[in-house]
């Protein structure tokens, strides 16, 4: 379909698309829209930021029109979805539709959600747990749903949602379409559809482990002490708002704070924040307030701000899917974006496994991780008195180490090092021989590749120097020591501790 106005849709719908200027469907709403609307099940796989959204919300809300009984259940997996979700929603209901909708998720009164349900909303979109505390509050009736739609349903399964699910749909009737819309295509998709879909019709959009082709992605090989001062580069060298993943909440925070000091724009945005301060966090981030937000992955789905030139993976992902998901917040409708991933010795397993997720042909990353004394810092000019002006000042996370080489463009990025460079461990030395300190001084011979000991990387020159530290002996300061017991006179006794003893 090259129009909204050619869809079998009824005209209080197409009018209403036309107010808000939608014209032209995307490929991923010019396939389901007409299937969902001939009543079919969909298992629906398309890329981030493709317009799933109004893809299964037209058909709804038309479905609704016509059945004035029906209502439809939409389940995603976080509050940041769900809330832009129903924004959509909501879009496109004119007055003339009149369709109530209510919005069941955590972090929200209580009692905002029940008077919503008391006005016999006929639209309800939550994720899995708020809807779950409504069923067993008998506060939400789904006996009478005929539309049910699983949004983002690999990211619901991947955070563990799968009992929450399967009870909600206990309440549903078996009379009802689903539509079931993904980023990505794993085994457990393809068993719940294979559980709770009536002969799903397969609606895809391209591969659906692939990264959007206008995102140019990046990598840069960087030592775990270096990553802070590197981010800092990146954000003097790049202009435009900047997302940034990190891994835990604590990280998120701490380096904001870091950064605040510093003098940059930047938030915050994770799970323990209360829906209120995430609300404001994202618009002040949307509108241009703040340049910078760091995030834990509650934002690598479903965040939709169309204005995000950077994404920057501090930290890599838990689970490789995400990283697809992450990139996709860059690169909206139709724009082109950037995506930098910082790659330390210790994610060269994590990061195969998501080059072979995108690539199934792909090859290991060989170990080419190696310290560069030459290696220079990026930028002049005012950048670099900005730098220097920082430098004084105690690094986020640890201790300022020499630059690490940077690798940018292809995984392949990752080089062997072809020199004749002595490895760290060398030659083994026998026992009570006092090793050096493996970082060494500057145009001193380096060591290279990627090292089997974890505890290598990321450690202060004095945590590496010596295996050889001498042990405290047994006894009591300023008293007589003896090498056994045997050893000890016979007539010798502690005599002081004797009495503490009889004293106690």
């Amino acid at each position: 379909m090259e129009n909204f106005k050619l869809f079998k849709i009824e005209d209080s719908l197409k009018n209403s698309l036309q107010k808000m200027n939608f014209t032209k469907p995307t490929p991923i709403q010019g396939m389901a829209i007409p299937v969902a609307l001939e009543g079919k099940d969909i298992l629906g796989t398309a890329q981030t930021g493709t317009g799933k959204t109004l893809a299964f919300s037209i058909p709804l809300i038309n479905k609704l029109i016509l059945d004035k009984n029906a209502f439809a259940l939409v389940m995603c997996p976080t509050r940041e979805l769900a809330t832009q979700v129903m924004a959509a929603i909501k879009s496109i209901i004119s007055d003339k539709i009149n369709i109530k909708t209510a919005l069941l998720i955590g972090g929200e009164a209580m009692q905002k959600q029940l008077r919503q349900l008391g006005n016999r909303s006929r639209i309800i979109v939550g994720t899995p747990g708020r809807i779950n505390d409504h069923l067993k509050r008998k506060s939400l009736n789904l006996s009478a749903t005929k539309y049910l739609v699983l949004d983002e349903t690999d990211r619901m399964l991947d955070m563990g949602f799968t009992p929450q699910i399967e009870m909600i749909l206990k309440f549903v009737p078996r009379d009802h379409q689903t539509l079931l819309f993904s980023a990505t295509l794993p085994q457990n998709i393809l068993r719940i559809s294979d559980r709770y879909l009536n002969k799903p019709e397969r609606i895809s959009t391209g591969a659906t482990s692939v990264p959007i082709a206008k995102i140019k992605q990046e990598t840069l090989q960087v030592f775990k002490e270096n990553k802070y001062d590197e981010l800092i580069d990146q954000f003097l060298a790049r202009k435009g708002s900047i997302l940034v993943f990190v891994k835990t909440k604590r990280g998120a925070d701490k380096m904001v704070k870091k950064l605040k000091e510093e003098g940059h724009s930047a938030d915050a945005i994770h799970g323990d924040l209360r829906q209120s301060k995430r609300d404001r966090v994202i618009n002040s981030f949307r509108k241009g307030l703040k340049r910078i937000l760091i995030a834990t992955d509650v934002a690598a789905r479903g965040l939709d701000i169309p204005l995000i030139q950077h994404v920057i993976n501090y930290d890599l992902p838990q689970v490789p899917e995400d990283y697809i998901h992450r990139i996709g917040r860059t690169a909206r409708a139709g724009s082109e974006g950037s995506a930098l991933t910082f790659l330390t010795p210790d994610d060269r397993s994590m990061w195969n496994s998501i080059n072979r997720l995108i690539d199934p042909n792909f090859k290991s990353v060989p170990s080419g991780l190696r310290r560069d004394s030459k290696s220079k810092r990026r930028g002049k000019g005012t950048n670099n008195k900005k730098r220097k002006a920082r430098d004084g000042k105690k690094s986020f996370g640890s201790r300022r180490q020499d630059r690490s080489t940077s690798f940018r463009d292809k995984p392949k990025s990752f080089r062997k090092d072809k020199s004749n460079k002595p490895s760290r461990d060398g030659e083994k030395k026998s026992f009570g021989y006092k090793r050096k300190s493996s970082f060494i001084k500057k145009n001193d011979t380096k060591p290279s590749g990627f090292t089997n000991n974890p505890n290598y990387f990321g450690k202060k020159p004095s945590e590496n120097t010596s295996i050889d530290k001498k042990k405290k002996s047994f006894g009591f300061k300023g008293k007589k020591k003896f090498k056994s017991r045997n050893s000890r006179p016979k007539n010798f006794t502690f005599k002081k501790h004797r009495q503490k003893r009889a004293n106690s």
